[in-house]
């Protein structure tokens, strides 16, 4: 029987593994890490959390996000990003089966500390906050006239980022994340009648969702080889 806990539990593992292999096979010459601007774009898997219609329904496909960020000389650091994320419908958790999804964007302000540890090792320690726009976009919904449902709230992820550098400018990072959306989550959002044996103080609760993947961050400025401070 098809597992699809386990099918994400294995692509978690798979992302993980990717990201340590990557930092373990680069080559990088001695550098005194001295972090000022940089842009980073992070891919991550999203696993629904909290609310339960919204963890057995819905399963998390993307969140992606990219930003920019200044750094000062403490390692405190201000910024600034864009946000998506989609999450499918688990057709073989409803009845009748319907198809689509929940289309999400934000825009947010970001603020936290990055430090490195060695020349090659730092951590980055934020939080971002904004505002998220989701989009519900489902055959149901289709049917009744309905396409698209939009709802909009506070968007707020804490996150942590173990960074490892490549060269003088780059780095790759293993990211978590714990998003949550200000919007609440029902059967009735995708166009399904009742409460499909849920408790009506389940959909009360916000959307939120567990994101672990990789990422990718350009320095503008932000490294100096030993070599060039010799």
């Amino acid at each position: 029987m098809y597992d699809p806990m386990s099918f994400w539990e294995k692509k978690y593992s798979l992302l993980v593994s990717l990201v340590w292999c990557i930092g373990l096979s680069t080559q990088s010459n001695a550098q005194q890490i001295d972090p000022d601007d940089s842009f980073t774009f992070d891919l991550c898997l999203p696993n629904a959390m909290v609310n339960k219609p919204y963890q057995t329904i819905m399963q998390g496909l993307v969140h992606a996000s990219t930003h920019y960020q200044y750094a000062l000389k403490s390692g405190m650091y201000f910024g600034g990003g864009l946000h998506y994320s989609y999450f499918a419908i688990n057709e073989f958790r409803v009845t009748p089966k319907i198809y689509g999804g929940i289309h999400s964007a934000a825009a947010f302000v970001k603020t936290g500390h990055e430090h490195f540890w060695t020349e090659r090792f730092g951590t980055d320690l934020g939080c971002r906050l904004g505002w998220v726009q989701s989009y519900v976009v489902t055959d149901a919904l289709s049917q009744i006239g309905q396409v698209p449902v939009k709802r909009e709230g506070l968007y707020i992820e804490p996150n942590l980022s173990l960074v490892l550098t490549s060269d003088v400018n780059q780095s790759f990072r293993l990211t978590i994340g714990y998003p949550l959306y200000g919007i609440s989550f029902s059967p009735q959002l995708i166009g399904l009648e009742g409460n499909l044996g849920y408790e009506v103080n389940e959909f009360d609760r916000n959307s939120t969702f567990l994101s672990v993947g990789f990422g990718y961050t350009y320095y503008f400025n932000g490294k100096k080889s030993s070599a060039e401070e010799d």
